[in-house]
């Protein structure tokens, strides 16, 4: 193999590849990426941890056809250290892969394996009907639901974020079991209905993925297609594919109370102030904060035998009976980092209920609800 590229082009793609490479697999082949002449003017790359898989593409001068997989971090690390321009990248027949700056006299070599070895990757169904979604809703949906995943990956039906789509509504649920994160977007002329359960490295994968599409601004759209086992996530010039858990997603519509007692309207970000502030007292082992309502007074309390004692309060336009409840503070703080409106509802009903987190304002092709347990100080 001989080919020639662009180093501006090649770095972001061997960056993803080296993301999903599992250099501490038993199995060392899984720390290499694969290289591998798609044409006459294209580069592919992949690479894989057996759930996972990453597949990217670069514009190319082919001189010579082949394939070859090298180490991901020694092959990044090369690549980055070389001056700006193209880059030669030329193979042997023992898989001995040479790395030359065009027009420069750096250099590198690395001693590759042939990438007839290297894993087959899971293919989509080129029959199948993708799906489309703009990356920055996906982003958004993920962005406020992956904190409540589990990473207890003995229990993959918690450590894993459900997906489904209906009609012209996407969402994403998570759960760990001590709290709960639904987020659901309107997506006009959307049709079709589905589900599928993301693994927390698939979710994180595809939240670095969206949010660099994002932050482009060019509305990149996801085609997404599930296929068996597998899902895929394309965007112009890269794949990016998970195996999905099978299991059965907790019913999460029944945890989530319809209605409860009491109703207070708070600022988010002066909460979000109080709340952290109070929990640097709270135990250590539980980080419970008592939430307390009373007419016109929201107020927090912290105490442990080691930290001492915090309190704060806020004024709040609140007339219901007065009520005390425990919770996990930094379960309420990723709720309201979540959030974007500058108010939030809580809603409560009594000491051992959940309480029930949502924007202040009502926005019709955007729902979310958080859900957060309860426990007892």
């Amino acid at each position: 193999m001989h080919v020639i590229v662009s180093k501006k082009d090649l770095v972001p793609v061997l960056e993803r590849c080296q993301g999903v490479a599992d250099r501490k697999s038993t199995m060392p082949v899984l720390g290499n990426v694969l290289l591998e002449v798609g044409g006459p003017n294209e580069l592919k790359l992949a690479a894989t941890d057996l759930i996972l898989a990453v597949r990217g593409k670069v514009s190319a001068r082919v001189e010579q056809g082949g394939t070859v997989a090298v180490g991901a971090r020694d092959l990044i690390e090369r690549v980055r250290n070389m001056p700006d321009g193209e880059i030669g990248i030329a193979t042997t027949a023992n898989a001995g892969t040479t790395l030359r700056a065009v027009g420069s006299a750096r250099r590198f070599t690395l001693q590759g394996i042939p990438g007839e070895e290297f894993p087959s990757l899971p293919q989509p169904d080129k029959d199948a009907k993708p799906q489309t979604l703009e990356a920055s809703v996906l982003a958004s949906l993920i962005g406020g639901t992956h904190f409540s995943i589990s990473n207890d990956e003995t229990r993959p039906h918690l450590s894993s974020a459900l997906f489904e789509w209906d009609g012209e509504w996407v969402r994403m649920v998570t759960t760990d079991g001590h709290r709960l994160s639904k987020m659901e977007a309107r997506v006009e002329g959307r049709q079709g209905a589905g589900n599928m359960l993301i693994p927390l490295k698939g979710v994180n994968e595809l939240r670095r993925l969206c949010d660099e599409a994002s932050s482009k601004g060019d509305g990149a759209e996801l085609k997404i297609v599930q296929a068996g086992p597998n899902a895929f996530f394309e965007l112009p010039g890269f794949q990016f594919s998970v195996k999905l858990v099978d299991a059965q997603f907790p019913p999460y519509q029944q945890v989530i109370p319809q209605e409860y007692a009491q109703r207070v309207k708070v600022p988010r970000m002066a909460t979000a102030d109080a709340l952290n502030a109070v929990s640097v007292a709270a135990s250590d082992r539980t980080g419970g904060v008592k939430l307390s309502l009373s007419k016109g007074k929201l107020r927090f309390e912290s105490e442990s035998p080691e930290s001492g004692e915090g309190f704060d309060e806020l004024s709040v336009d609140y007339a219901g009976s007065d009520l005390t409840v425990g919770f996990n503070a930094r379960y309420f703080l990723d709720v309201l980092r979540a959030i974007s409106d500058d108010e939030v509802e809580i809603g409560v009903s009594g000491e051992l209920d959940p309480a029930v987190v949502r924007p202040g304002n009502a926005n019709p092709k955007l729902n979310y609800v958080a859900v957060i347990m309860p426990m007892r100080i």
